[in-house]
Order: C-alpha cells, then sequence, then structure tokens
C-alpha cells in the first residue's frame, strides 16, 4: 500500500468528533426557553440523552411522491429520557448582570436515593440532611409560603 497520500477516503464523519467518553453520564439542560410572565410556574425543561440509534418500517404518507402509500425503512434516533422529580424550587430575580437566585425551597418529604446524592460516602454519613430543613415544615409554614411568594 505506497502512495496513498491523496486517494484515501477518510474513515468516519467529522462531525462526531473530538471521540471521547462524556464527561458525565447524566444529561444537562443548556438552555431554556424564553419564560412569560403571565403564566403559572411550569416545567421549562426535561433531561434526555441520545442512547443509540436502529431502523423502523413505516408507510409514507406523501400525495406526489413515488413512495406513496408504501413501506420504506428509515433510521431513527433513540432518546433515553431518565425519570425526573422534583425536590426544590428555586427563584431568580433580574439584575444588570443576568439572573441571580433569590431562594431555594425544598421539598417536605425527601426519598433517600435523593439525599444519598448529597453526601460523598453515604453508607459512613450520618445521614442528617435535610433534617434542620423538615422542622421548618413542623413549626410553622408560614416561612416557607413567605419564600415561595
Amino acid at each position: 500500500m505506497s502512495h496513498r497520500k491523496f486517494e484515501h477516503p477518510r474513515c468516519g464523519s467529522l462531525g462526531f468528533l473530538p471521540k471521547k467518553r462524556c464527561r458525565r453520564g447524566r444529561g444537562k439542560i443548556k438552555s431554556f426557553p424564553r419564560d412569560d410572565a403571565t403564566k403559572p410556574p411550569h416545567l421549562t425543561g426535561f433531561i434526555g440523552y441520545k442512547a443509540g440509534m436502529t431502523h423502523i418500517l413505516r408507510d409514507v404518507d406523501k400525495p406526489g411522491s413515488k413512495l406513496h402509500k408504501k413501506e420504506t425503512c428509515e433510521s431513527v434516533t433513540m432518546v433515553e429520557c431518565p425519570p425526573m422529580i422534583v425536590v426544590g424550587v428555586v427563584g431568580y430575580v433580574k439584575t444588570v448582570r443576568g439572573l441571580r437566585t433569590l431562594n431555594t425551597v425544598w421539598a417536605e418529604h425527601l426519598s433517600d436515593e435523593c439525599k444519598r446524592r448529597f453526601y460523598k460516602n453515604w453508607y459512613k454519613a450520618k445521614k442528617k440532611a435535610f433534617t434542620k430543613y423538615v422542622k421548618k415544615y413542623t413549626d410553622g409554614k408560614k416561612e416557607i409560603e413567605s419564600e415561595l411568594a
């Protein structure tokens, strides 16, 4: 195989460079839609990541096309969406330099799966995360309602 300097097709698409492992296994929401102040608070993002590709057979419904009412094979992308559980609400205030967090209100009951994400070593820990915060709910809900307002 001498002298393949010019006539050698490249191996793979340049769109998939750099070829390396992902930094985080979980997806990250990189941009949010513009907020409408007239609407009530709602979910603005949902995490999903590409899990792979496969192909399907489907009937084409395109009048005027050669493939109209015929079966065709198409490639599809599978998007994995892990279950999301709301554990808190973050309030933002608009400043000159952009949005700044004003308040964070956590849920009253957090599962152990959620709490263990806040510890580096779960089995050695005393598991006291959010114990003082739960007392806010038992003492008086007025403080939490004022933080939400």
